[in-house]
């Protein structure tokens, strides 16, 4: 049986469903159980727990011959990453208790980088996890294809602002249909200690390459527009950031190249590419708008 956290998000409800496919039995981890009715009709069990609970937590993982652990998104995270130790200290406590038969986290690519940013939170839980007594593997995907959601409405108009620069400068992306299914083959594994495993699609991508393949999708030209970095402070707090400072320097990560792979040599190469996922969002962006 295996335990899944974060199962009604994207990357957490792939690998379920590929679990499930596969004839495998799925203890569904949930805040509530409005969230696991869903998991519950399609056969798995379903716990509740939160993130900072040891004790529901243990109750999640015990019998588990593996967990797909993910942390809940902090996109304005508190100096100090306060809620992050917390919930590092409650998760580690929960699985020396349980013992599962093993645990793969999803981390982030650049969870090796010292340079403090917003995705630092997977670098705590990387090293909180690291003491454990249960074999652990740190999935480290790249910029999610998905993050191009928040764009598809400025696409249709034709201008998108980036903040990934220079406009030509490739990064590595990669699809969350790939990253769930690698994560439902990699808790099937048998391994020993810690490893990392790093994930990128089949090619890196700019923001221009995000212009060109969604102006394919769209079929009209669109084009990519700087934000100048003196804005983004004055930007994000608009949106009502209060710590504005950790995404800042995570977007300085990925354009000035300090946060990627820590061994290029030996990342996985999926096969999705990006339009594939563009032409996804601009498809449910078309049903969403009909629907409502």
């Amino acid at each position: 049986m295996y335990a899944i956290t974060g199962i009604t998000g994207r990357v957490g409800g792939i690998a379920a469903r590929a679990l499930l496919d596969a004839g495998e039995p799925v203890r569904a981890v949930v805040r509530g159980a409005d969230k696991g009715a869903p998991w519950a009709a399609q056969g798995c069990e379903v716990v509740l727990a939160t993130a900072t609970d040891a004790g529901a937590l243990k109750h999640a993982f015990t019998g588990a011959d593996g967990v797909f652990l993910m942390t809940p998104p902090v996109f304005d995270p508190e100096p100090g990453f306060p809620l992050m130790r917390a919930i590092a200290a409650a998760t580690v406590a929960a699985i020396e208790e349980a013992r599962p038969g093993r645990v793969v986290f999803l981390s982030t690519v650049g969870a090796q980088a010292t340079e403090p940013n917003l995705l630092s939170g997977a670098t705590m839980m990387e090293q909180a996890l690291r003491s454990v007594s249960v074999p652990v593997t740190f999935l480290r995907p790249a910029w999610f294809m998905e993050n191009a959601e928040w764009d598809v409405e400025a696409a249709k108009g034709g201008v998108v602002p980036s903040f990934l620069q220079p406009l030509d400068h490739a990064i590595a992306m990669v699809a969350t249909a790939d990253i769930g299914a690698v994560a439902a083959q990699l808790l099937c594994d048998r391994w020993s200690g810690v490893r990392v495993v790093e994930l990128e699609g089949p090619r890196r991508y700019s923001a221009n390459d995000i212009g060109a393949a969604f102006a394919n999708v769209l079929g009209h030209p669109v084009r990519m527009e700087a934000v100048a970095r003196e804005r983004w402070e004055s930007l994000f707090r608009a949106q009502g950031m209060q710590n504005p400072t950790p995404r800042m320097r995570m977007l300085d990560g990925f354009n000035e190249g300090w946060i990627d792979f820590e061994d290029k040599s030996a990342v996985r190469k999926t096969a999705t590419p990006l339009e594939t996922v563009l032409a996804e969002l601009v498809a449910r962006s078309g049903a969403s708008q009909m629907a409502s």
